[in-house]
């Protein structure tokens, strides 16, 4: 504020601050709304974007003489920041989010205790994220007007000359748009739509899976952003300026750490679904792909169909096209279980560089007549299981096979796999009940569930039904979204999934390693 007197005429000029919004997205674009005019910004990705626009208002606030406030909307949802002339960035005092909706992906869960175990079952579901910010303020009125930048300019990136000497900004946090709920906060029981509850009182929720999650690894959300705009502008400062993780990227340190977590032993996950077009070969793959990823490799993918499967078509190639059976009949020469060395698998396994995991095909020969017998399966497991720490295996269409019933008896994990249809999902319900009455009663209560969206809309009344008819059976019910990088069948190629994908994977997978 500066005051000016004139004799007895005085006049006071205050200097009003512009209503400034921000987007940034996945892709780099973005846009910066001052008084209602629209700057685009398109970068590279969503960190330069992000630090393109908080250059571009740390200039706008040098030309006012002080920070200004600014919302700022990213997959991880609002922020309320003020940004300093210098390039500081502190989160705003109060709360001034727009209660717009949120737009990272949402889940809800059903939390109800295992027999035996910690309270770790939960029904969850993801959704795409949400549109973009909606309209732009218009202008508001009185004091002196702030000049705006030009609609049609574009933003280059900033240099790294403000701030590196900062110690502010370490704290900015996303605002939430419903302050009655934790950032990380999922609602304990779903509605009757699936909507998000009323909590039972101010300030107060019903505990969540990501609760309980964050509990085990409190140290897993720590540290400053590596992802999204947060990241670019601690890139960018030297470190100087270091906003905290948003939202998304907690929850995926948290899904991370509990995959990474020590295992006391090798352990045995058995995909099933007696029909085909399950998506078993999918979750095998997406599972083993997700573990070898975050714990390092010594991980398998095993096809244990007892004739012919699919993963080996699935997996990248390899330079040989030797299977189980292969395998299976040169374990006499190999020398006795004990003499067996990792080198020997070599020639048996395909591995996937990039993922870090390897792969065993069922038998590929359209005129062998060899089978899989519970035998074999069991002389394979005992072999593989010395040299890899974690074994996801597919299973084939026949729940009467001695080697399908060898492998559930050797599971640690029995993952349900169904797509969102009525006969994929009556097969897999039937095979639980067989499971049941067969003796498996605690691996069916110990089970997760998997349900994939075979097309990119689903039914969700019938989404809804199976979500509870497996939430009532198994520990945990858990959504995969439909993915066109996994349409055509071929091999799966991790990098063309979307983030969406990895990251619904990523969290089957944390539920998944938290039963073993």
């Amino acid at each position: 504020m500066s005051e000016r007197t004139d004799g007895q005429n005085s006049s006071t000029t205050t200097t009003r601050l512009p209503d400034i919004r921000a987007e940034v997205r996945e892709d780099g674009t973005g846009e910066i709304s001052v008084d209602g005019v629209i700057e685009r910004v398109r970068m590279a990705t969503l960190a330069e974007a992000g630090a393109a626009i908080t250059s571009r208002i740390a200039g706008l606030a040098e030309s006012l003489g002080q920070p200004v406030p600014v919302q700022v909307r990213d997959p991880d949802g609002v922020w309320s920041l003020l940004i300093h002339p210098d390039g500081l960035v502190d989160e705003a005092p109060g709360d001034t989010a727009d209660g717009a909706p949120d737009s990272a992906p949402t889940e809800v869960v059903d939390a109800k205790p295992a027999p035996g175990r910690p309270a770790t079952s939960a029904t969850v579901t993801s959704s795409p994220e949400a549109a973009p910010a909606g309209s732009v303020p218009s202008t508001p009125s009185g004091g002196p007007p702030v000049t705006p930048p030009p609609a049609s300019s574009t933003v280059t990136p900033p240099t790294p000359a403000r701030g590196p000497a900062a110690t502010r900004g370490a704290s900015a946090r996303p605002q939430d748009e419903n302050p009655a709920t934790p950032d990380n906060d999922l609602p304990g029981t779903a509605g009757p739509t699936g909507a998000r509850p009323t909590t039972p009182s101010a300030g107060s929720s019903l505990p969540t899976l990501d609760d309980l999650l964050a509990a085990r690894h409190p140290a897993a959300t720590g540290g400053p952003a590596e992802h999204g705009w947060q990241a670019g502008i601690r890139r960018l400062t030297f470190g100087g300026i270091s906003p905290g993780p948003g939202r998304v990227e907690r929850r995926r340190r948290i899904a991370a750490t509990s995959v990474r977590r020590t295992l006391d032993g090798p352990k045995t996950i058995v995909v099933i679904n007696p029909k085909g077009g399950a998506h078993k070969t999918t979750a095998t793959m997406m599972l083993a792909a997700t573990f070898g990823l975050q714990r390092g490799g010594y991980t398998l993918a095993w096809d244990n169909n007892e004739t012919r499967g699919t993963l080996g078509w699935r997996s990248s190639h390899a330079d040989h096209t030797r299977t189980a059976v292969d395998l299976l009949n040169a374990l006499p020469a190999l020398g006795t279980e004990g003499t067996v060395r990792i080198g020997d698998l070599d020639g048996f396994v395909r591995t996937q560089p990039s993922e870090q995991f390897d792969v065993l095909a069922s038998d590929e020969n359209s005129a062998s007549a060899s089978s899989v017998d519970a035998d074999s399966f069991s002389s394979l497991h005992q072999v593989l299981s010395r040299f890899y720490r974690v074994l996801v295996i597919d299973t084939g269409n026949n729940m009467r096979a001695s080697n399908w019933q060898a492998a559930v008896g050797a599971a640690d994990q029995i993952v349900v796999v169904s797509t969102v249809r009525e006969d994929t999902a009556q097969s897999a319900a039937w095979a639980l009940d067989a499971l049941r009455a067969t003796g498996h009663d605690e691996a069916v209560r110990r089970a997760v569930t998997v349900l994939s969206a075979p097309e990119p809309k689903v039914d969700k009344d019938l989404q809804k039904r199976l979500r509870s008819h497996f939430g009532a059976l198994t520990r945990a019910v858990l959504d995969v979204p439909h993915d066109k990088a996994l349409v055509a069948g071929g091999p799966i190629d991790y990098d063309a999934l979307s983030t969406t994908t990895r990251d619904a994977w990523l969290r089957v997978t944390a539920v998944v390693a938290d039963g073993l």
